[in-house]
C-alpha cells in the first residue's frame, strides 16, 4: 500500500492516471482524506501540518553536535607531507598541492606568485597548453592553479578510474612547468588587458585603495596579489623560472587528498609520482616578517569616478590573526553586524532604507592578519546617508546588549551551517587545508558548535568595543566626488582627502 500512497502523492496510479485527473487537481484537503481511507498510518505529517500555527517562528532544536571527518597523515622521503580523508560515496578523488608562500614572497615584484602559479598549466613536461587542457578533458577531470596570498596551489578532480593517469598529468604541472617565452609573453599581454579593464571596476578600484592605505607600502598585503602595470611589463621566463625555482619546492609542500582512497592508496600514487621531486639548486625564499601596522585616526579618502551611479563604499581597519581567543565570540558578533543576509547591516541599508542591493562584513584570517571590512554599493544621492547608518549601526553593537533572540538566531546560523562547509571532497579538502595553513588542530571543529553556543551578550559586546573602533576606521568610497563630497564633508565623521584611482 505504501507504493499506492507515493503514487497518488504524484497524482496517479501506478496503472494510470485516476478517472483522467490527476490528483494535482484536487485540494489538499480532499488529498489528505482519501489517503486516510487508503492507509491511515500513511500520513499523519500532511494532517498535522493543517493544524500549524503560522502565526509562530517555529523554535529551533539544539544544533546538532559535528564530529570532524577523520584524517589519515603520513610524509614522502622528501619531505611532502600527506593528509587524507577517505569518502566513499562517489568513486572521485580531490587532490590539492598546497606549497607554502604564495604572494608574501612576490618582494619588490608585485603580482609574480599569481603570474608564475597561472603559467604552470600553460605547458609543462613534453605537453603544451592546449595538450595539457585535452589531456584533462579526456581523463573526464578537472585542474587548477593558482595563488594566494599564503600559497601556491594546484588543484585536481579526477574519477577513481582514472586517477593515476590524472595524478601523473598533475605531477608534470607541479615538477616541470616549461615557462616558455612565447607563453609568457602571451599571459604577461592578458594580464596587463586585465589591469586597464580594472580601472574601469569601482569595486576593484575600492578594494586595491583601502588595502593600500590600511597596510604601509612594507607590508605585503599593501599591494595587490595581480601586481600592477608596471611590475606586469617587466615580466619574462626567466625570471618567472627563478622565483618558481626558490618558492616551490617539496619541503614546503602539503597535500590534502579527499574522496574514494585510502592513505595507503594516497601515498603509493603520491610517492610515485611526486617521490623523487627534489628543490632545484638555489637558496629557499623566506618569508618576509610582518606585523599589523599602528592604529591611525579615522580618515576619508574619495577615489574620484565621475557620472558613477553608485558610490562603492569600503570601511575597515587591520583585524585580527586567527588565533585570536575570541575567535568564536568574534564570529558571532560579525555574522549580527554584516556576516549574514539578516545581519543588522543588511537589513537597515537594503530592507528597510533602500540604499543597496546588499551590505556586508567579514573579518580576512590569514597568517599574517588580514582586514576587517564593512562594505556596500549604494545610491550616489545617497552616500552620505549609508555611512550614517554604517556608523549608527557599529554604535549600536558597541552600546547596547544584543537581544537573546537576536543572538541565538545569530548563534544558530554558525552552529547550523557548519555540516554545509563538509558536503563535498572540494569542501572537505578546503576546510582542512584552513586548518592546515592556520596550525590548528585537525580535529579542531568537533568543538566548534559548542564554543560558538556557549557565546554571550556580553562576550559579543566586549569583544565589539575592541576590535568595532569608528574612530580608528579607514573609509574609503570610489564615486563622482562632485556629487557626493559635499555631504561627505559635513557629516563630520573625519577628515576627508582625495586620492588618486590606484594603477
Amino acid at each position: 500500500m505504501t507504493g499506492r500512497v507515493a503514487e497518488w502523492q504524484r497524482g496517479r496510479w501506478a496503472g494510470g492516471q485516476l478517472g483522467g485527473r490527476a490528483v494535482g487537481a484536487l485540494s489538499r484537503t480532499a488529498v489528505a482524506m482519501l489517503l486516510l481511507s487508503i492507509c491511515p498510518s500513511a500520513h499523519p505529517p500532511l494532517l498535522r501540518a493543517q493544524a500549524l500555527d503560522r502565526t509562530k517562528v517555529p523554535a529551533l532544536p539544539a544544533p546538532p553536535s559535528f564530529r570532524t571527518p577523520a584524517v589519515a597523515s603520513a610524509a614522502l622521503p622528501n619531505g611532502i607531507r600527506l593528509h587524507v580523508v577517505e569518502m566513499r560515496e562517489v568513486p572521485l578523488v580531490h587532490i590539492t598541492v598546497s606549497v607554502a608562500g604564495g604572494s608574501r614572497l612576490d618582494g619588490s615584484q608585485p603580482g609574480l606568485a599569481t603570474f608564475m602559479a597561472n603559467m604552470l598549466d600553460e605547458g609543462a613536461g613534453s605537453r603544451d597548453a592546449a595538450s595539457i587542457a585535452g589531456e584533462v578533458a579526456y581523463l573526464g577531470a578537472t585542474l587548477s592553479t593558482g595563488a594566494s596570498w599564503d600559497a601556491t596551489a594546484v588543484t585536481l578532480r579526477a574519477p577513481k578510474r582514472t586517477l593515476e593517469a590524472a595524478i601523473g598529468l598533475l605531477a608534470d604541472v607541479v615538477q616541470r612547468p616549461a615557462f616558455l617565452d612565447a607563453e609568457v609573453r602571451r599571459q604577461r599581454d592578458l594580464r596587463l588587458a586585465q589591469l586597464i579593464q580594472q580601472r574601469d571596476q569601482p569595486a576593484a578600484l575600492a578594494s586595491l585603495a583601502f588595502n593600500a592605505l590600511v597596510y604601509p607600502p612594507t607590508h605585503p598585503y599593501h599591494r595587490s596579489p595581480a601586481g600592477d602595470s608596471a611590475s606586469t611589463a617587466a615580466l619574462d621566463s626567466a625570471t618567472v623560472r627563478r622565483f618558481y625555482e626558490r618558492t616551490v619546492r617539496p619541503e614546503r609542500t602539503t597535500v590534502v587528498v579527499t574522496g574514494d582512497i585510502s592513505l595507503t592508496e594516497a601515498r603509493a600514487l603520491l610517492g610515485r609520482w611526486l617521490g623523487a621531486w627534489r628543490a632545484a639548486s638555489g637558496d629557499d625564499a623566506v618569508t618576509p616578517p610582518a606585523t599589523n601596522p599602528p592604529s591611525q585616526p579615522a580618515k576619508v579618502y574619495l577615489v574620484d569616478k565621475p557620472g558613477a551611479a553608485q558610490s562603492v563604499i569600503r570601511i575597515g581597519a587591520p583585524g585580527v590573526e586567527r588565533s585570536d581567543s575570541a575567535y568564536y565570540t568574534i564570529e558571532v558578533m560579525n555574522t549580527l553586524l554584516g556576516g549574514s543576509f539578516s545581519s543588522r547591516l543588511n537589513t537597515t541599508l537594503r530592507e528597510t532604507k533602500g540604499y543597496t542591493y546588499g551590505a556586508g562584513s567579514g573579518f580576512t584570517y590569514r597568517p599574517l592578519p588580514g582586514p576587517f571590512i564593512a562594505q556596500a554599493s549604494v545610491r550616489t544621492d545617497v552616500t552620505d546617508s549609508s555611512l550614517v547608518e554604517f556608523f549608527r549601526e557599529f554604535k549600536l553593537l558597541r552600546d547596547s546588549l544584543v537581544s537573546p533572540e537576536e543572538l541565538e538566531r545569530a548563534k544558530a546560523y554558525l552552529a547550523l551551517g557548519l555540516a554545509g562547509d563538509f558536503e563535498t571532497t572540494g569542501q572537505v579538502a578546503a576546510q582542512l587545508s584552513g586548518l592546515l595553513t592556520h596550525k590548528l588542530p585537525l580535529n579542531y571543529y568537533d568543538q566548534y558548535v559548542p564554543r560558538v553556543m556557549a557565546v554571550t551578550a556580553v562576550d559579543v559586546q566586549q569583544v565589539s568595543r575592541r576590535l568595532i573602533l569608528p574612530e580608528r576606521f579607514t573609509i574609503v568610497i570610489v564615486g563622482d566626488v562632485e556629487k557626493i563630497r559635499p555631504g561627505v564633508e559635513r557629516l563630520g565623521i573625519a577628515p576627508v582627502a582625495l586620492v588618486p584611482a590606484p594603477m
